[in-house]
C-alpha cells in the first residue's frame, strides 16, 4: 500500500508576516478609498439640520430624510443634464470606438507603407500640442462651437487607446488573415469577422474608457458651450458643488437653504456617480485581459 505524501509547501514565518502586512495595508486602502463615498451616501439621506451640526465620522444616516433627492430629481437642469450626457456617452463612445478600431487596424497591418510615419505622428500628439487657444480657434472655425458635436469630434480619438488597440490587433496570428484572403475576404470582412471577435476584451476596455471619459467630461463643455440646454450633467454638477448654486432646488422648500443645500450637493454626487458605477461589473472581467494585451506586446 502506497502512503500518500503531502504536496503542500511549508511557508516560512516571513512569508506569513508578509501576507498579513499586505492584507492589513490593502484593507486600509479599501477603507480610505470607500469611506468618502459612504460618507456622501449617508449624508445625502440624512436630515439636513442634523447633518449640518454633525462633526466627525459618519457611519450611518442621521435622521433618515430623502428630501434632498426629491429636490434634485425635480430640478429640470439635472434631468436635462442626464439627457445630454446620455447622448454624449452613446454617440461619443460609438464615434470614438469606430475611429479607434479603423485607425488601429490600419496601423497594425504589416505591409502598410505609411505605418511608421502615421504611428510617429499619432504618438507625437501625446507629448506636444498647440494649447487651449489654438484648440478653441480650430473648433470655432469648424463651426462646432456651441453645438453637441464640440464634445464629440474634437476629442473623438485617444492616441493611447489607438496604441492599445493596435497592439491587440497585431497579436492575432497572420495565418488567420492569410487564409481569409485566400477565400476572397477583403479588409472590412477580415476586420469585423475575424479581428474584432478575437479582440473583444480590448474592445470592451475601449468602451469603458471612452464611456467613462464622456460621462466625466466637463472642461470641453465649459469652454465650447454657451447654451445651457446643451450642458452635460458634470457641468451642472460643477455649478452645484464649486459655485454652490442650489437656488433652483431650494426655492420651494421650507427648511433652511444653507442646510438643505449641503445635502443636495451630496445627493447630486450620488445621482451622477451611481449610473456609471453600474457599468463596471459587466466589463470587469475584460479589464485585466484587455489591458495586458495592450501592455505586453509591441
Amino acid at each position: 500500500m502506497v502512503k500518500k505524501t503531502s504536496n503542500a509547501i511549508k511557508r516560512t514565518p516571513g512569508e506569513w508576516a508578509f501576507d498579513i502586512i499586505n492584507t492589513i495595508i490593502l484593507v486600509l486602502i479599501i477603507v480610505v478609498t470607500l469611506y468618502p463615498f459612504i460618507y456622501v451616501l449617508f449624508a445625502s439621506i440624512s436630515n439636513p439640520s442634523m447633518i449640518a451640526s454633525h462633526t466627525g465620522l459618519l457611519l450611518w444616516p442621521i435622521g433618515f430624510d430623502l428630501s434632498s433627492y426629491s429636490a434634485v430629481l425635480e430640478n429640470p437642469n439635472i434631468l436635462m443634464g442626464y439627457k445630454n450626457t446620455i447622448f454624449y456617452v452613446l454617440v461619443g463612445t460609438s464615434v470614438s470606438l469606430l475611429m479607434t478600431i479603423l485607425t488601429a487596424y490600419v496601423l497594425s497591418r504589416k505591409g502598410y507603407m505609411l505605418k511608421r510615419f502615421l504611428t510617429f505622428m499619432a504618438v507625437f500628439t501625446m507629448f506636444f500640442s498647440g494649447g487651449l487657444i489654438p484648440f478653441y480657434l480650430q473648433v470655432n472655425r469648424l463651426g462646432l462651437a456651441d453645438t453637441r458635436w464640440a464634445l464629440i469630434f474634437p476629442a473623438a480619438m485617444s492616441t493611447y487607446n489607438v496604441i492599445v488597440m493596435r497592439t491587440a490587433f497585431s497579436s492575432i496570428p497572420d495565418s488567420l488573415e492569410e487564409s481569409a484572403r485566400i477565400d476572397g475576404a477583403q479588409d472590412f470582412t477580415i476586420l469585423f469577422h475575424i479581428v474584432l471577435p478575437l479582440s473583444l476584451p480590448t474592445v470592451a476596455i475601449m468602451v469603458l474608457f471612452y464611456g467613462v471619459g464622456q460621462w466625466n467630461s466637463w472642461f470641453n463643455a465649459m469652454v465650447f458651450l454657451r447654451d445651457r440646454n446643451l450642458y452635460p450633467l458634470q457641468l451642472i454638477l460643477r455649478e452645484i458643488l464649486i459655485l454652490s448654486d442650489t437656488s433652483d432646488m431650494v426655492t420651494n422648500m421650507v427648511v433652511d437653504r444653507e442646510m438643505i443645500g449641503e445635502t443636495i450637493k451630496y445627493a447630486t454626487i450620488i445621482i451622477t456617480t451611481v449610473p456609471i458605477l453600474l457599468v463596471y461589473p459587466f466589463l470587469q472581467k475584460y479589464f485585466v485581459k484587455g489591458m495586458m494585451i495592450g501592455a505586453v506586446k509591441e
